[in-house]
């Protein structure tokens, strides 16, 4: 186990339009295993990650990954981090498969991107373009090209929003196996998807971390349903 954290937030605020939308957030993630980071709308996750992939830039405070700050990361720096958004933000005139191959000539030692396809179940609609795939099959479109470059540290937002059952276990599978090389962070709704891939739960809410630990230790002897509303019960903006 690496003794620097992969992922490093201390006291981390961002005011964004006059809101504090994060407010001094303390979190940590480490290589070889999967935080998941759950909490209502409004509660912090997209504008925490979004400092940590260099899309934002935190107000005070500090946001680390791998030992650098986002903001100001070389190039060598990014093509080792993974990021899956989520809106997609996938070119929709190009093919599928046309983007992947493309993100990985971006790297110098990919994934078999035939392979990732098949793996994903993306073979059938590859050589569409990205406008004709349907919401499910875009999703995991955008998860592949964040993992096809096998980064160090990968952000994944909500990365198996609108799958189907068995879609959804594959992923599961998919972000377990990066999580043995690499650090992998998710944000997430699903209670059932943290129970089943997170070894590291980041609870937030109005733009704070309410919770953080083990899954053991965030539940403590309670589902994670529960405590979960326990800790954002009354506080949701």
């Amino acid at each position: 186990m690496c003794a620097v954290p992969a992922v490093e937030v201390v006291r981390l605020r961002r005011v964004v339009g006059g809101v504090c939308a994060v407010v001094e957030s303390s979190w940590s993630a480490r290589s070889g295993a999967v935080t998941a980071v759950l909490g209502p709308n409004g509660a912090g996750k997209t504008t925490t990650m979004e400092c940590l992939e260099g899309l934002q830039r935190p107000t005070s405070g500090t946001a680390r990954v791998l030992g650098t700050d986002p903001w100001r990361a070389p190039a060598e720096h990014r093509a080792r981090v993974g990021v899956m958004l989520q809106d997609g933000g996938l070119p929709v005139t190009t093919t599928a498969r046309r983007l992947l191959n493309h993100v990985a000539r971006l790297h110098a030692a990919p994934a078999d991107v035939p392979a990732l396809v098949r793996r994903l179940e993306l073979d059938r609609v590859a050589d569409r373009s990205v406008r004709r795939l349907s919401g499910g099959e875009r999703q995991r479109v955008a998860l592949a090209a964040a993992l096809v470059g096998r980064p160090d540290v990968a952000f994944l937002d909500e990365p198996t929003a609108g799958l189907d059952p068995h879609a959804r276990l594959e992923v599961w599978d998919l972000v377990r196996e990066t999580a043995a090389r690499a650090a992998v962070v998710v944000t997430t709704h699903s209670f059932e998807e943290a129970e089943r891939i997170a070894d590291h739960v980041v609870i937030m809410n109005a733009g704070r971390v309410v919770a953080e630990g083990s899954l053991d230790k965030v539940c403590d002897g309670r589902p994670l349903e529960e405590r979960y509303f326990a800790l954002t019960a009354g506080t949701r903006r």
